[in-house]
């Protein structure tokens, strides 16, 4: 009997590869580099099952050449670079895997913090320059402690960064449709406030949204306009939801004192109007900005853990069965 044939789109620990292997005949790219589109989309024409990435663009155009897809199973908990409603049109299970990100995204968040408050950078520079001979009254920054982080969006990111911040001290407030529930906002003191106050009166914000029509550049000119003199920017949710080109501007006119990201607007791919580069005045600025190449998920045996969701996803629907990660409900498939 012919295996179910299953593509997975970037590198993934052997061990994922070996436990699709039981089942299912496995095409893998078994290099650290993104194939093109046109690449993955000619070997997903004969395949039953797609493990896809970040940088993986499906839409309906992509979908309707696929005739044997079955399941498009995302090794990530961010989804606006996927057509959900279109692979629910089309009989294709759409799967994500929500939760085994919150914790190392949370621990990302405070160490940019720490980065771009402390100065790490120009420090690291310094330290390496050759002209370091002691302590000097130099590179004065930010403390965390008695400062006021404010949160946009409290879901389970935001509910792991509390936790942490709680620990250096920091006070904390929240925008979002719905309240936490009221034994964490006693246990932390949390404050719900609009987008407005919690703008004009956090040192630290985090915007930690979903990317939809609603929230691309959320953090835009007036938005940034409204935080204190002072405050610092970090983002570790979807790069498009904060302006990129204005925070640029804000940081050359020392109204933001610093930005901090791992997140971009370039590799919002399913955004046509998106940059294809990080904005150079950003990059140049090494005195108020902090950088990583999108790492919050890049803890080793957690990358194992997602990927292999992923993969036990997969095999569930090639069997049968609803997938646990299922974010839709395929016109025409029953699952037990």
């Amino acid at each position: 009997m012919t295996k179910p044939r299953v593509l997975v789109t970037h590198w993934v620990h052997p061990e994922v590869i070996e436990y699709l292997a039981q089942t299912c005949e496995v095409v893998a790219n078994t290099q650290r580099t993104t194939w093109p589109r046109s690449g993955v989309l000619e070997l997903a024409l004969e395949c039953d099952a797609l493990m896809a990435f970040m940088p993986d663009s499906i839409d309906d155009d992509f979908l309707a050449q696929c005739p044997r897809l079955k399941i498009v199973a995302a090794s990530l908990k961010g989804f606006d670079n996927f057509d959900i409603a279109a692979c629910t049109r089309r009989g294709i299970w759409f799967t994500r895997v929500a939760d085994l990100l919150t914790i190392p995204t949370a621990e990302l968040a405070i160490a940019l913090t720490l980065a771009v408050t402390r100065r790490i950078l120009e420090g690291d520079d310094h330290a390496r320059s050759g002209t370091f001979n002691g302590w000097r009254p130099q590179l004065y920054g930010t403390g965390l402690t008695g400062r006021t982080a404010g949160l946009i969006g409290m879901g389970a990111v935001g509910r792991a960064l509390v936790e942490r911040l709680a620990a250096f001290g920091v006070r904390v407030v929240y925008a979002d449709p719905q309240p936490v529930p009221p034994d964490l906002a006693r246990r932390y003191a949390l404050e719900r406030k609009t987008l407005t106050e919690l703008l004009e009166t956090s040192d630290f914000v985090f915007p930690l949204v979903h990317l939809t029509s609603d929230t691309l550049h959320l953090i835009d000119r007036e938005a940034l306009g409204r935080m204190k003199r002072g405050a610092f920017l970090i983002n570790v949710g979807r790069g498009s939801v904060v302006d990129e080109a204005a925070v640029a501007e804000s940081l050359a006119a020392g109204h933001l004192a610093g930005y901090a990201a791992d997140v971009f607007e370039i590799e919002d791919w399913a955004l046509a109007s998106r940059p294809r580069e990080i904005h150079a005045a950003l990059l140049a600025n090494r005195a108020q900005t902090f950088f990583t190449p999108h790492i919050g998920s890049a803890v080793d045996d957690v990358r194992l853990a997602i990927a292999m969701e992923a993969a036990r996803n997969i095999v569930d629907a090639l069997q049968g069965r609803r997938p646990a990660g299922a974010m839709n409900e395929p016109l025409g498939v029953s699952a037990t």
